[in-house]
C-alpha cells in the first residue's frame, strides 16, 4: 500500500444536512443526552402507572381496568419516544442553521492535515489546531467530526473524499490515547 503524501489537503462543502447530522451523531453519542433521554423514557410511564392509581381511586373505578390502557400508553411511550425525541433535535438543528447567515459554519472549506495538526480555511478565515486540540474524532455515515470542544467540530463531509479510508486511518493514529 502506498504511503500517503502530508500534507493532505481536503476541499469539502458543509450543507445544512451536514450540520443536523452533526447534531444527531452528537446528541447519540453524548453521555448527558443518553442519561436525559432514559430518564424520560423512564418517568413518564411511571407518572402513566401512577394517573392510573389516582384516577382509579378518586373515580372509583377498578385499578385494572385504567391500569390497561395507561401501560399501553406507556409501552408506546417507552417504544416510540426515542424517534420522536431524536427528530425534534433534528428539526432544531434545522431552526437553528436557518436564523443567522452562519457563514463560519456552512460553506466551502479546504482543511489540510499534517503531521502537526489541521488548518481550516474558509470564506471568514483560517483556523489552525494542533492534533492535541482535538480531544475526539467522531465518524457516521456520511462525516468525519473532529471535536475541538466537548460540544462543537470540524465536519468534514466523506463525499468529497478521495480516500475515506486514508484520512480515517490518519485521524484515529492522531486521536489522543
Amino acid at each position: 500500500m502506498k504511503e500517503p503524501a502530508y500534507p493532505m489537503e481536503m476541499n469539502y462543502k458543509v450543507t445544512e444536512e451536514d450540520y443536523i447530522d452533526f447534531n444527531l451523531y452528537h446528541s447519540k453519542n453524548s453521555e448527558t443526552v443518553k442519561r436525559s433521554l432514559i430518564i424520560q423514557r423512564i418517568t413518564v410511564p411511571i407518572m402513566y402507572v401512577l394517573l392510573a392509581v389516582f384516577f382509579s381511586y378518586i373515580l372509583d373505578l377498578p385499578f385494572l381496568a385504567l391500569l390497561i390502557p395507561f401501560l399501553i400508553l406507556a409501552a408506546l411511550w417507552v417504544i416510540f419516544y426515542p424517534t420522536y425525541f431524536f427528530r425534534h433535535i433534528g428539526k432544531t438543528a434545522k431552526k437553528m442553521v436557518r436564523e443567522g447567515k452562519n457563514n463560519g459554519v456552512l460553506g466551502d472549506y479546504t482543511m489540510i492535515l499534517s503531521e502537526d495538526g489541521l488548518r481550516e480555511i474558509s470564506k471568514t478565515g483560517e483556523k489552525s489546531v494542533s492534533w492535541s486540540g482535538i480531544e475526539k474524532v467522531g465518524e457516521d455515515q456520511a462525516n468525519f467530526y473532529l471535536y475541538n470542544s466537548g460540544m462543537s467540530a470540524f465536519i468534514v463531509p466523506k463525499r468529497n473524499l478521495v480516500n475515506v479510508e486514508e484520512v480515517r486511518s490518519f485521524l484515529h493514529s492522531k486521536q489522543k490515547n
